[in-house]
């Protein structure tokens, strides 16, 4: 595993705050790397997850296995290139490989994973990462808060970015533990907006999972790297805020890392501490990962 390549991508933002032999170490890797192209500040976890995921695969054997959701990790690859491709025809970016049939993210993974049958796990990984770069270009002309579509999610563009940071950011801790590699988690300058982004889909996930809560709210404390502190309204209308000291039904903490995780789907150790209605944080829990999915 070239680790030089996996930690310049994943911490090569606090390179001045490491030890000498390790930035010297970073700065090597960097002459031997693919540079991506550049990307605006509010696209930075995004990117940052895409060369960590590149780093990863750059020393993968077993692309054959099963990684996840019964794909291959090269059918999880194409996967991701399917839903970075639906993000790049919402923005007016080029669409690699085959015209999209359906703006839908499992058709359209379908439509990749056909199109790579006959191709190299390493013409894959490259098809992936050229897809992801073309996002990344085309980001610098875009307005962050226009409103998008793509898979029947209408978010700001900037959102669009922190659902696929999650995403590819989950991929790749299941592709790092199927390979045995421990892998950095991004730095808190990137988790941050991870974290409110999950906060902000709370009150979603309540309502497509069925629970009448529109009248009640959490306070929801994210600890560790990248954390904070949330006021969020279960109705829909609203929008989950900095808490400022608002009275609410529930108060829950929480690792900012594995709350993450938890909407993302993979929360089946997930435990949080709580102070108020438990049968409330309960439904909170089940719902957590409802727009979780392929």
């Amino acid at each position: 595993m070239s680790l030089e390549r996996l930690y310049l991508d994943t911490l090569a933002e606090t390179a001045e705050e490491l030890p000498t032999s390790r930035a010297r170490l970073l700065a090597a890797a960097a002459s031997r790397r693919r540079p991506a192209p550049a990307a605006p500040g509010w696209a930075a976890p995004y990117a940052g997850r895409v060369a960590a995921m590149d780093a990863l695969l750059a020393s993968a054997e077993h692309w054959d296995q099963v990684i996840v959701e019964g794909w291959t990790l090269q059918e999880l690859v194409a996967h991701l290139a399917a839903k970075d491709g639906l993000l790049a025809a919402a923005i007016g970016a080029p669409v690699l490989g085959p015209p999209i049939a359906v703006n839908e993210a499992l058709a359209r993974t379908r439509e990749l994973q056909d199109f790579g049958r006959d191709r190299t796990p390493v013409e894959t990984r490259q098809f992936w990462r050229e897809q992801a770069d073309v996002v990344c270009a085309r980001l610098a002309e875009v307005d962050p808060d226009q409103v998008v579509d793509t898979n029947g999610a209408p978010f700001a563009i900037r959102d669009h970015l922190l659902a696929r940071m999650l995403e590819t950011w989950i991929h790749t801790a299941d592709a790092a533990t199927f390979n045995g590699v421990r892998l950095p988690h991004p730095v808190a300058e990137h988790i941050h907006p991870a974290a409110d982004f999950c906060a902000r889909l709370v009150p979603w996930t309540m309502l497509l999972s069925g629970f009448d809560a529109t009248s009640r709210s959490v306070r929801l404390t994210l600890t560790g790297s990248g954390g904070g502190d949330w006021h969020i309204p279960l109705d829909v209308s609203h929008v989950a805020e900095p808490y400022q000291g608002e009275s609410t039904d529930v108060a829950l903490t929480c690792d900012a890392v594995e709350f993450c995780f938890l909407l993302g789907g993979r929360g089946d150790d997930f435990t949080w501490d709580i102070d108020g209605d438990a049968a409330l944080a309960a439904d909170l829990l089940t719902a957590a990962p409802a727009l979780s999915g392929p």
